[in-house]
């Protein structure tokens, strides 16, 4: 089938008077014959990866909805689309809301493949690109349902999943530390939980392991801003009032929402997403690292934004902080000691919440 007639799908989905896409007539030059893909970052409805491979004069493309897979024991899923032009290699941009795949479109990388294997139902290839490298199987499950797996050892050796049993440390009650060593925050009142992120995606549970993701949507769309990044964040689930203020019964009213009302409560009590900890990040465990290491390798993924925030700690006089949290209204403030690791589920003397009074 010529390139044309495999684009016929293409372009009867796009109106090229209101997308920025190519349509497939744009001229082609190539520096060598070595065959090409591309990765692209889509903020579409639901954040996704298109993996695009060149093959007989057009782009094969298959949305990866998690993105590749870096380790050969977990396989992604991978959904066959329409074939694009080749000119789409290049292609980053916003397509139109109301056109189809709407949204910001990113390339994530792109570079030449190796061919193994290319026949109905499966396909072999190795990357070379500037993120994708190693080799990697396309195989068909079921219609145009398809999974990629990782061939290749873990480009990352170290690289592990974060565990599943992990739970929120918790602070031990008792008065303001004294001397040097230690760190301050608010102690924020609101719903603690542990937020998985991988995808774009959030997958939330509370303290006692309950899975809380669709309670808070304001979590899913904090992770669709973290694209590629893998992370276990231990944030804490806050709803201001009119005031700004953590609002008590707005936050027993969002706690108590149905999967009915969860939509319309987060729009009309929006809650912030308070970051105070990172246990693990892309494949590796930091809860042996210091308090002061976790706190800078969160600080550095600059999670600030509409509902979510990553307030800063304060070293040094805690009793400053903890007189402002009283006349905020606040509860009181946890001091962690800035070399302590995190433990899991444990009571801590390590972090002390001190009540403000």
């Amino acid at each position: 089938m010529a390139p044309d007639e495999k684009l016929a799908r293409y372009r009867s989905m796009r109106d090229f008077d209101a997308t920025a896409e190519p349509s497939g007539d744009e001229p082609l030059p190539r520096a060598d014959d070595r065959p090409r893909f591309v990765i692209q970052e889509h903020h579409a409805t639901a954040l996704h990866w298109d993996l695009r491979l060149e093959r007989d004069g057009v782009l094969v493309s298959w949305a990866v909805p998690k993105g590749l897979p870096p380790d050969p024991k977990k396989n992604h899923l991978a959904i066959q689309t329409e074939d694009h032009p080749l000119a789409y290699i290049d292609f980053e941009g916003q397509i139109p809301e109301g056109e189809y795949g709407g949204g910001q479109v990113h390339l994530w990388d792109t570079g030449t493949y190796d061919l193994h294997e290319w026949k109905d139902g499966k396909v072999q290839v190795t990357f070379h690109g500037r993120r994708a490298h190693g080799r990697y199987a396309l195989f068909r499950t079921r219609g145009k349902q398809w999974m990629i797996h990782r061939m290749d050892p873990p480009e990352d050796p170290a690289w592990q999943p974060p565990r599943d049993d992990w739970r929120p440390m918790r602070p031990v009650h008792g008065p303001l530390p004294d001397g040097a060593g230690w760190a301050f925050e608010v102690a924020w009142p609101g719903q603690r939980m542990l937020a998985r992120v991988e995808g774009g995606r959030a997958y939330a549970t509370d303290v006692d392991g309950n899975d809380v993701s669709s309670r808070w949507p304001e979590a899913r769309a904090m992770a669709e801003t973290m694209g590629a990044t893998q992370a276990v964040l231990d944030a804490i689930a806050i709803v201001p009032g009119a005031d700004g203020r953590p609002d008590s019964e707005g936050l027993l009213r969002r706690l108590g929402a149905t999967d009915h009302t969860v939509r319309r409560l987060s729009r009309d009590l929006p809650a912030t997403i308070t970051l105070v900890d990172l246990l693990w990040i892309d494949g590796h465990d930091i809860t042996h690292d210091a308090y002061r290491d976790r706190r800078d390798r969160l600080l550095g993924l600059g999670l600030d934004g509409p509902t979510w925030q990553t307030p800063s700690d304060h070293e040094g006089d805690g009793a400053a902080l903890l007189g402002a949290a009283a006349a905020q209204g606040l509860p009181g403030l946890v001091a962690k000691r800035v070399g302590s690791p995190y433990r899991p589920g444990e009571r801590s003397p390590d972090w002390v919440y001190v009540e403000a009074r």
